[in-house]
């Protein structure tokens, strides 16, 4: 499977303390409509550090019933423990995912010897295919190029990786060294343009929550090297993507813009809390300056 095109990384939304399912189902439903390629249930966005195991795998399962083989589901069961990846990783492929994200091992800070162990045994512990995601914001190291260069040779499975480190070289320097059907995402969507000319084959979004028709015709100018159109949407939309990456940690923007519009009740897991009330208004003025309000 090659990955290709826009990805939304989806929110995961709460009534209350407990996953809304209906909401959820919406929320898939949206992104099935605009033509997105697909979703990644459980990343970073959908709160996967503070669901429990039974609500990320439920969640998962869900997404892939809700999917029906119409977009592709791609799960989130990365973690900082080799075995827990393992494990969320098999029970998600019984579910009949399409692939798996698997996130950089945060907090221990191992070696690149380290990583490139971790990663391996994941990929020797399934057949499905695998998108690394580098995020050394949050994770504190980032997997580096020759480590993804070693993994994309040694493991047929890992076959992908989300770059969100916000260096647009990376890019230029993983082109020299994967092999030809291994792709590149932009995991930062401000970045997509730049991500694109260089090599990369789609973006994995925050924006495209609120926004998936926008996202999808920015990601697919790109991919038809119309350079003019991608840039005149970036331009047009950067906008909007800084505000909900940069109002306060992800994923408080992205689902406090989508409470706003009605999609999904305000809710947010501790640690994190709501925004702010100045910065409320100032979403809100953003998604009117937008339209979306």
């Amino acid at each position: 499977m090659k990955f290709q095109g826009l990805y939304t990384a989806i929110v995961t939304p709460f009534a209350g303390n407990r996953v809304d399912e209906e909401a959820f189902r919406m929320l898939v439903e949206a992104q099935i409509a605009a033509g997105v390629a697909g979703i990644v249930a459980v990343g970073t966005t959908g709160e996967s550090p503070t669901l429990t195991v039974k609500e990320h795998l439920r969640v998962i399962e869900l997404a892939v019933e809700i999917a029906a083989g119409r977009i592709q589901v791609i799960a989130g069961t990365g973690a900082n423990s080799t075995a827990e990846a393992i494990h969320m990783t098999q029970e998600a492929e019984k579910m009949g995912v399409d692939g798996t994200l698997q996130v950089c091992p945060y907090y221990n800070k191992p070696s690149q010897d380290g990583v490139y162990a971790h990663f391996k045994a994941i990929a020797d512990a399934t057949r499905l295919p695998i998108m690394l995601y580098s995020i050394p914001g949050r994770c504190g190291i980032e997997i580096s190029v020759e480590t993804i260069s070693r993994l994309a040779k040694d493991c047929p499975h890992i076959v992908c990786v989300k770059e969100a480190g916000g260096n647009v070289d990376r890019v230029n320097q993983l082109m020299q060294v994967v092999p030809e059907n291994f792709t590149v995402l932009c995991g930062d969507d401000g970045l997509t343009v730049p991500f694109m000319a260089c090599g990369a084959s789609g973006l994995v979004s925050v924006t495209s929550n609120l926004v998936p028709g926008i996202m999808n015709s920015i990601v697919k100018a790109g991919l038809n090297q119309d350079m003019g159109e991608m840039l005149s949407l970036q331009k047009k939309f950067y906008p909007l993507m800084k505000g909900l990456m940069t109002l306060d940690s992800n994923p408080v923007p992205i689902k406090a813009a989508l409470a706003m519009r009605g999609d999904i009740q305000p809710g947010i897991r501790l640690p994190l809390v709501p925004l702010a009330e100045e910065k409320e208004a100032q979403l809100s003025a953003l998604l009117q300056r937008f339209n979306i309000l």
